[in-house]
């Protein structure tokens, strides 16, 4: 009986080269003498072997395969993946792993997860990996391939940050024990931590750990704390240090045309910048900050520069009295101010001796010049030639009289005294009158008792 299988499988054979090719007479034996049904997954190509098989020449059905599954084909090119690090799925023939042909429920694949080596995976177990179940990562329902590589892709569900810090994990987090935090470089970011920056908590910028689209500028976070009301615009770090809030490095001289000299340096900002810093102008004159203390009320003008500095305002003035009408030479020059200007506002101050020297001596006999007799060296050391000054020179006994016994009227303006004789010395005539009041005629200066000859 095995003879005449024989003798009929030859007939088969002949009646087959008869009407094919020599290659298509191979496929149909190949299929004739099949080794049985095809798993699950290949069970639409089982009427088409040459889908699989290449006639007569193993070697070439990985091609085969490669051709249908390409993600395979991909990670034996890249080098990646289990087909592509482990040296036996990478160098042999596909059958020798995953044969068919044994039936539509067959196991293939023929995946030992106590023995696989999780190594020439793309993603290696290390640390706390390695004593985690397949199941945690690996669904039952999906490929193994299709589990995620990222930390984002299993623990999404337990992110405390709730996608807030993006989803490469690794970037803060180890393997080793999730909870220890790699130390941020937050060098690589667009706000380089400087001065006292490194030391505040991330919490304290990040609020509710929102690390997207947080401003850089110093206004961002410490806008509740600008003392300046945002008067000062948002440039903080114009005048404030990284370092200590409270180190001002502004530079006034070089930065305004206003230099801070003196006592200007030691004053507040606040104190002149009342408003807006860059759209409210200040003007550099004295009186734009110092009106309102201004003793003098206005009426020196406004250039107070030129009796007062900046290193001290009360410091005894610079004025040159000799600039105005009554220039201060002699004793005066010594004198307070006080003395003469009751009135800070130093004006309408009279220029008359008595003024300030109430006349105690001459009671306004002389008249109120009192610059015809006195200097302003000494009061007492006064100096007035009769002869000289005056229509009247002193002779004789006239030298040794007292100012007073001519001049007896008081607080006259001017002087205008009689030059005759008997305009004084009427009382002391002894003719009574008759002889006239020409005196000189008969008596001298000299002395009232000779007397001459008349002419």
């Amino acid at each position: 009986m095995r003879r005449g299988l024989m003798v009929a499988f030859a007939i088969g054979i002949g009646m087959v080269s008869a009407f094919t090719s020599t290659g298509r007479s191979q496929s149909v034996f190949e299929k004739l003498v099949t080794l049985g049904p095809l798993v699950a997954g290949h069970a639409k190509l089982e009427k088409e072997c040459d889908n699989c098989h290449a006639p007569f020449s193993p070697t070439a059905q990985s091609q085969l395969c490669l051709a249908c599954h390409k993600d395979t084909r991909a990670q034996r090119q890249m080098r990646t993946a289990f087909h592509g690090r482990d040296p036996q799925a990478l160098t042999q023939e596909c059958y020798h792993c995953h044969t068919d042909h044994k039936g539509r429920n067959a196991d293939i694949l023929l995946f030992d997860p106590e023995t696989f080596d999780h190594g020439f995976t793309n993603f290696p177990l290390r640390d706390a990996h390695a004593a985690v179940p397949c199941s945690d990562c690996h669904a039952q329902t999906a490929k193994y391939t299709a589990a995620g590589r990222r930390c984002f892709d299993c623990h999404k569900a337990s992110d405390p940050h709730k996608g807030r810090l993006g989803e490469t994990c690794n970037d803060c987090h180890f393997e080793t024990v999730w909870r220890r935090v790699k130390a941020f470089d937050h060098e690589k970011t667009k706000f380089r931590l400087q001065g006292a920056h490194p030391t505040v908590a991330c919490a304290s910028c990040h609020v509710s750990e929102r690390y997207k689209d947080i401003g850089a500028a110093c206004m961002d976070c410490h806008r509740i704390q600008d003392v300046h009301g945002g008067r000062y615009g948002a440039k903080c770090d114009s005048c404030h240090d990284q370092n200590k809030w409270s180190t001002i490095h502004f530079d006034h001289d070089k930065a305004t045309k206003y230099p801070l000299r003196a006592a200007h340096a030691k004053v507040g900002c606040d104190s002149c910048h009342t408003g807006d810093l860059y759209r409210d102008k200040l003007a550099t004159s004295c009186v734009s900050c110092h009106r309102k203390d201004d003793p003098h009320q206005g009426k020196l003008s406004s250039r107070c520069e030129q009796c007062h500095s900046e290193a001290n305002w009360r410091r005894v003035v610079s004025f040159d009295h000799d600039l105005a009408r009554f220039p201060l030479i002699g004793r005066h020059a010594i004198v307070p101010c006080e003395e003469c200007h009751s009135s800070l506002a130093f004006k309408g101050t009279p220029l008359a001796c008595v003024s300030c020297h109430p006349d105690q001596h001459h009671e306004g006999r002389l008249t109120l010049n009192c610059g015809l007799c006195h200097n302003p060296n000494s009061w007492a050391r006064w100096r007035f030639d009769h002869d000289k000054q005056t229509r009247y020179p002193l002779t004789g006994a006239h030298r040794d009289v007292n100012c007073q016994a001519c001049h007896a009227a008081k607080n006259v303006s001017k002087i205008t005294l009689a030059t005759d004789c008997y305009s004084c010395h009427r009382q002391d005539d002894v003719h009574g009158g008759s002889l006239g009041r020409s005196c000189e005629r008969c008596h001298t200066t000299t002395s009232f008792k000779p007397v001459g000859k008349p002419p």
